[in-house]
């Protein structure tokens, strides 16, 4: 199968020749990252990984959703960041109908949330994903304690074991301690992959089984995408050119990309994306900040912002042109709401020329877009955009200069709470 989206680069000034200037720089770039993948090392693990990933694993994240749902009508996700946007962001946009809901704890320290979450599967059949690397990160430990005491209370001790699966590293860190210790059913997270880019692995692929997800064809999406990406030439290489364009942009002083979409179901999808390039590339006091809308309602609160104040921005829009439903608007004979003019229209023929009209205004109004298309939303297309964003992003940060795998200012606030709570006293 092809590739599921396309690259449209006609909205942003930028002409091919522009782009051939980054064909030495981009190929010493894509020959490091080959060169690490192959030796396991820089957290590049995920380049190779549709096609090279653990088919035991695989097969055992298949039987363990399996279980979950001959068990449960719950599945708690513990997790943050890359621990649990990815799935979120691809079980929220396909929502696919599944006897097991999803909820999510350990994104953060609100007491009101959570005790909601305790309240709301204190009285169902549950199961539990905790995700991390090191068992340590404040906010999914402390959720993982407190719900491993609500099973453990709720199906004893022996029972509660069997209904929970912890997704952690293969021979160290705490949770595996923890795993190895209680007898918990693990999965792995490669060692040569990171958080934001874990999506792929069983990070995501546990929780978007048990949502039934096709994660078949997520990963042949992503193994097309590979392939595809990996092609030497610009000029067909739509990855390569979103990371040149961005770079030529931020040049220009466009420091802020605006990723919008225009279906809801891909908030979540945003803040995956959010997390994936802001971690990557805001270092050494630099970088593209990552935003995001969900257009139309955000044109309607953010709208005037974009069409006429600092022009220092630029947007990433992803169109997905085919609608899986759709809604005729009807003629109304008194039509006091003067829209007769479109009886007989689809919902999503509206929306198609909504999207047309805005790209129009914000170019004219100084804002460069980049449009990426699809036809479809389904897995396979998610599949492709996942690994075409990690790519892009990885590419993109080399360009910048800087280590797109690491995130040591993310360690300073950890190291001043640890301080204010107490626990170097």
């Amino acid at each position: 199968m092809e590739n599921a989206i396309k690259l449209n680069i006609d909205y942003t000034g930028i002409g091919d020749h522009e782009l051939m200037t980054y064909s030495e720089k981009i190929n010493k770039i894509e020959k490091e990252l080959s060169k690490n993948a192959e030796e396991h090392k820089d957290f590049v693990g995920w380049l190779n990984w549709p096609k090279e990933y653990d088919k035991k694993e695989y097969d055992k994240i298949k039987k363990i959703a399996e279980k979950v749902k001959r068990d449960s009508n719950v599945l708690v996700v513990i997790g943050i960041g890359g621990s649990y946007l990815g799935a979120r962001a691809v079980i929220d946009a396909l929502n696919r109908e599944s006897s097991v809901e999803i909820v999510y704890v350990g994104n953060n320290l609100s007491a009101n949330y959570i005790n909601k979450i305790i309240d709301y599967v204190s009285d169902k059949e549950i199961s539990l994903n905790v995700i991390s690397k090191s068992g340590k990160t404040t906010e999914p430990a402390i959720a993982f304690r407190i719900f491993r005491n609500l099973m453990e209370n709720k199906y004893g001790v022996d029972e509660a074991r069997k209904r929970i699966y912890v997704t952690t590293t293969k021979q160290k860190g705490a949770l595996y301690k923890i795993a190895l210790q209680e007898k918990y059913a693990r999965i792995s997270i490669p060692e040569d992959i990171g958080g934001r880019y874990s999506v792929l692995t069983a990070v995501g692929l546990l929780p978007m089984a048990v949502a039934n997800v096709d994660i078949d064809k997520i990963m042949e999406g992503a193994n097309n995408a590979r392939k595809a990406y990996a092609n030497e030439s610009i000029e067909e290489n739509d990855c390569y050119k979103y990371a040149i364009v961005r770079n030529i942009l931020y040049e220009r002083e466009k420091s802020i990309e605006i990723l919008g979409t225009y279906e809801p179901c891909l908030q979540y999808f945003s803040e995956w994306w959010k997390q994936l390039y802001g971690e990557s590339e805001g270092k050494n006091y630099g970088g593209i900040f990552p935003a995001a809308v969900t257009y139309t309602t955000d044109l309607h609160s953010l709208g005037q912002y974009v069409q006429e104040g600092k022009r220092n921005i630029f947007e990433t829009i992803i169109n997905v042109k085919n609608s899986d439903t759709d809604i005729v608007i009807n003629y109304d004979d008194e039509n006091l709401d003067d829209l007769n003019y479109i009886a007989g229209r689809t919902v999503s023929y509206v929306n198609q020329k909504a999207i047309q009209a805005t790209i129009d205004a914000h170019v004219d109004g100084g804002v460069p877009n980049i449009l990426i298309e699809m036809d479809y939303l389904d897995e396979y297309s998610i599949g492709n955009l996942i690994y075409f964003f990690e790519k892009a992003c990885a590419i993109s940060g080399n360009i910048l200069g800087i280590n797109p795998f690491d995130q040591p200012g993310v360690e300073k606030y950890k190291e001043n709470m640890f301080t204010l709570l107490g626990k170097y006293d």
